[in-house]
């Protein structure tokens, strides 16, 4: 049995061990290719920026309510009763300089004057009348030959007395007069009224208000400013009184806020700064003024109401050797990365003076110098690098 499987197998197990020879003699005599050198890696790309230092201003932005320059409340200086009101004596009405704004009822303040008139040309009577006595008196007296002459004989105290009656007299008629103009409520700015008190057929009496309004020729900003931003601003502090020949800087000034759904801006400068610092909050606060701000443009821009929630970017001092870069190119530790001339890289330390979202000013760097702007914090100094310049960076100014 044994002998007749292998006759049947044999066969076929030479004929499989040949086949496994001829495959292992084709793999063994098959040519090796030559070993070729590992390609050499390229040193990684970096884009930079030319840094062009210079003197810069860095804005300074604070946020800050509109409030009224001059707010006021009207009171009656005459009593009487309102006999016209113009059309701006209304809540939310506008006025012009000068424009009457409320009359009082003149009759009594007409017959004052009559009164007064009256006791001016008497008061000239009597002046004249004594005059006349004075004069006779004194001839009186140099008929008698003295040497010394009496003022009670010459009249002297009653001429003063009629003098005086005459001034008195003149005075009340001024009052009186100057009571009538004051029947006519007018103020010397345009406004726009906040409240009133008073409509016509009311009687008023005197000291009692009748309005409060406020100036629309000018509105005023307070703007907190930090200790950190103060060194970047040159701010009227109040070291000396303004003269006209050393008057303090007064910074210019953007206000901008969102009206009807569009921001708008006004430009205005700062006047002053308040007398102290806020004791809750440490910071110092700048007043800045803009003229004209219900003044209408070709934009039709709205008028900049008291009440209005604003932003406010100041105008910086100049700062000498100050360099605007990408806020990308600062690493964590505060410096910057730079390509020198074999392309390698290099750490640099900085002086950051203000960063926004996308900008950094600093200073310390040298005109000309190559600062990496993109994977500054993944890169390592000493690394060979591919550098190119930044086009995106450059054509926004860096």
């Amino acid at each position: 049995m044994a002998k007749g499987a292998l006759r049947h197998w044999g066969p076929a197990l030479l004929l499989g061990l040949a086949g496994l020879g001829v495959a292992g003699f084709l793999l063994l005599a098959r040519p090796r290719p030559a070993p070729a050198p590992l390609p050499e890696a390229r040193p990684p790309p970096v884009q930079f920026v030319s840094a062009r230092p210079g003197v810069r201003r860095l804005p300074v932005t604070t946020q800050g309510t509109v409030q009224a320059e001059r707010e006021v409340t009207l009171t009656s200086q005459v009593a009487g009763r309102v006999t016209a009101v113009s059309d701006g004596f209304v809540t939310g009405g506008a006025f012009a300089a000068g424009e009457r704004l409320l009359q009082i009822e003149t009759a009594d303040y007409d017959l004052a004057i009559a009164r007064a008139q009256f006791q001016v040309a008497a008061a000239r009577q009597r002046l004249a009348e004594e005059e006349g006595r004075a004069l006779q008196a004194r001839r009186q007296w140099r008929d008698l030959g003295a040497d010394q002459a009496n003022a009670l004989f010459l009249r002297e105290p009653q001429l003063a007395a009629a003098r005086a009656d005459l001034a008195a007299a003149e005075a009340a008629r001024r009052v009186a007069e100057l009571n009538l103009r004051r029947t006519a409520l007018r103020l010397p700015f345009p406004g726009r009224l906040v409240t009133k008190s008073v409509d016509v057929g009311q009687y008023v009496a005197v000291g009692a208000a009748v309005a409060r309004v406020y100036a629309t020729d000018r509105v005023r900003v307070r703007l907190p400013v930090t200790d950190r931003q103060l060194a970047r601003l040159d701010l009227p502090l109040g070291r000396a009184p303004a003269t006209a020949l050393a008057k303090p800087a007064r910074p210019a000034v953007t206000i901008s806020a969102v009206f009807a759904g569009e921001r708008w801006e006004w430009s205005g400068r700062i006047d002053r700064t308040e007398a102290s610092v806020d004791t809750d909050t440490r910071v110092l606060y700048a007043v800045a003024l803009v003229d004209e701000p219900f003044a209408r443009d070709a934009s039709r821009r709205p008028p900049l109401l008291p009440g209005m929630f604003v932003q406010a970017r100041i105008d910086g001092r100049p700062i000498d050797e100050l360099t605007p870069l990408p806020r990308s190119a600062l690493r964590r530790d505060g410096g910057v990365l730079l390509v020198d001339a074999d392309h390698r890289l290099r750490t640099r330390e900085v002086r950051l003076l203000h960063a926004d979202a996308r900008r950094a000013w600093v200073s310390g760097l040298a005109p000309g110098d190559r600062v990496v702007v993109n994977g500054a914090a993944a890169l390592l100094a000493g690394m060979s690098v591919t550098p190119a310049p930044a086009e995106q960076w450059a054509r926004e100014g860096f």
